[in-house]
């Protein structure tokens, strides 16, 4: 298997020996922004946690440049070349790092145009549906529509799970405080009540889906909202205790599984909405998730028959394999992209034409610059459509 940027920084700092003190230190005293905290460095405690600060810090192809800056300072010359001569094609065509994190960005005219990302228009509030919009739609589509219960019965939950701070320190998530509050927002205007989790383990995340599945107020409800960020690999979510030593990730599988028809009856023929912003990691060999072999079919004898699994829809940040961008004082694109097209949109579209606009807004976003990423649905199996009509 060919070495990535990472395995390079890692084998250069390796090849420092007792010189990775003084690169140490030079990277504490090195004043261009963005700047490494002295705690940040002084919690590393080998070359693997050395590289992932770096890459985690400055971007892979930043890590590299900066580290040569470095290696020039402390006069380790041989090193320097090194890099150099095996990372420079790698860095012309853009090779990807393996690390199940995120993008970490500071604002910068080559990775991120800071500019246009913050003066988008992103609307505080909802564009209100009215009434006579939802009897049109209801008139019109009537039985291919999800029924919406009326707003002084009903008892709407949403749950949101948010990893910012983990056991390994140099795996922080920056502006991730700031997507929880976008999404928390979102929720609370769409009339749900936010359940809401901060830093859990993998196990932690599955009690927390478990019990969330379980609340009574699901029988009152018309649909759910289940969101999930933080680090993330394909077809998991990274724990709080994540390491190379502790594998601590959570299956995105089980989120169907505990939300699905036998384990949690109440929302039967509801929507129940994911949305998970993570990276999907670089692996090869096997997809992020899949619906399994099929079954025999059943008798249809039972009139009480239902699918196991029904009326989830899902948007992921990212496609396979690939890395989900996020600035670390604003929050990620993908939450800041679903926040301006359910507040401009959701008045009048259903779920899956929201979705579709906010792919639209990475297919070619001005924002990003020259970083590429590209949201997608999974596990779509809304039979309906799914109107949120605000307001109402």
């Amino acid at each position: 298997m060919d070495k990535t940027i990472k395995d390079h920084l890692i084998d250069t700092f390796d090849d420092l020996g007792s010189d990775q003190k003084k690169f140490k230190r030079k990277l504490c005293d090195r004043n261009q922004e963005p700047r490494v905290r002295r705690a940040t460095i002084e919690k590393i405690e080998d070359s693997l946690d050395l590289a992932d600060l770096m890459i985690t810090h400055f971007t892979s192809n930043g890590a590299v440049a900066v580290t040569l800056e470095i290696l020039g300072a402390i006069a380790c010359n041989e090193q320097a070349k090194e890099l150099r001569e095996k990372t420079q094609q790698m860095i012309s065509v853009g090779t990807p790092v393996a690390q199940p994190n995120e993008v970490d960005l500071k604002p910068s005219p080559n990775d991120l145009k800071t500019d246009d990302y913050l003066s988008d228009d992103y609307p505080e509030h909802f564009t209100p549906s009215s009434l006579s919009f939802k009897d049109k739609i209801l008139k019109e589509k009537g039985e291919e529509v999800y029924k919406q219960l009326d707003k002084s019965k009903r008892k709407r939950l949403a749950l949101v799970i948010t990893n910012k701070n983990f056991k390994k320190t140099s795996l922080n998530r920056k502006g991730a405080e700031k997507d929880e509050e976008n999404m928390e927002c979102l929720l609370r205007q769409l009339d749900y009540d936010v359940v809401k989790h901060n830093d859990l383990s993998a196990n932690q995340m599955d009690e927390a889906i478990k019990n969330f599945a379980q609340r009574d107020e699901h029988e009152n409800s018309d649909s759910t909202f289940v969101v999930l960020m933080s680090h993330g690999t394909l077809g998991a979510i990274l724990g709080i205790n994540y390491d190379e030593k502790n594998k601590d990730v959570f299956p995105i599988e089980k989120i169907y599984k505990h939300l699905n028809s036998a384990n949690c009856p109440a929302l039967i023929d509801k929507p129940k909405v994911i949305l998970i912003q993570a990276c999907r990691g670089e692996e090869n060999g096997r997809v992020w998730v899949s619906d399994g072999v099929p079954q025999e079919p059943m008798g249809i004898e039972a009139d009480d028959f239902v699918h196991k699994e029904k009326d989830f829809i899902s948007l992921l940040s990212c496609t396979p394999d690939t890395k989900s961008y996020r600035h670390i004082e604003f929050g990620t694109f993908y939450v800041r992209s679903i926040l301006k097209v359910f507040r401009k949109d959701a008045h009048k579209d259903h779920i899956e034409e929201l979705f579709r606009k906010v792919m639209r807004c990475f297919e070619s976003d001005k924002r990003m610059g020259h970083l590429k990423q590209m949201v997608c649905k999974d596990r779509a199996t809304l039979t309906k459509h799914f109107y949120l009509f605000p307001g109402l």
